[in-house]
């Protein structure tokens, strides 16, 4: 089962962001926060807080244990470009762009859980049922053409 978190509108650079991204995907829950507690960067606070929240909502919502999680995606991405003017020397002026980030955490089971696997199996089992249904109606419909083609 997947479980997402989202940040919004994080005002660091998403270049910034990315190298404390990097070290932590695919990484276990506890050596994550482990990296993210002794890290020197500025991203870490805030990627700290959302690793927080994206245990919460697995472990509220799908009551999922935390010792079977890991960081299975990390997307960050640009997002909108706070544009600034800074005057310069003979009335020049220099654009400033400081740059926002979102960033979409995407945790996972290590192991399956029991009531996940058996969802699945049903709905495999469904899928054949389905497949063979459609085989026998086209089974037939082409027996019915075959059959007006020869008379």
């Amino acid at each position: 089962m997947q479980v997402k978190a989202q940040l919004n509108n994080l005002r660091i650079s998403p270049r910034k962001v990315r190298l404390v991204t990097n070290l932590i995907k695919g990484l276990p829950i506890a050596s994550a926060r482990a990296q993210l507690r002794f890290l020197v960067k500025r991203s870490s606070q805030p990627i700290m807080k959302l690793l927080d929240s994206a245990v919460a909502n697995a472990k509220n919502n799908f009551k999922i244990d935390e010792s079977n999680l890991y960081i299975s995606e990390m997307i960050v991405n640009a997002g909108p470009v706070l544009k600034r003017i800074m005057p310069r020397a003979m009335g020049r002026a220099a654009h400033i762009h400081k740059r926002t980030t979102k960033i979409l955490m995407v945790l996972d089971e290590k192991v399956k859980s029991k009531k996940e696997a058996n969802e699945s199996e049903e709905a495999k089992d469904e899928k054949k049922t389905a497949k063979k249904a459609v085989n026998k109606t086209a089974k037939k419909s082409v027996k019915k053409v075959t059959s007006k083609k020869s008379k």
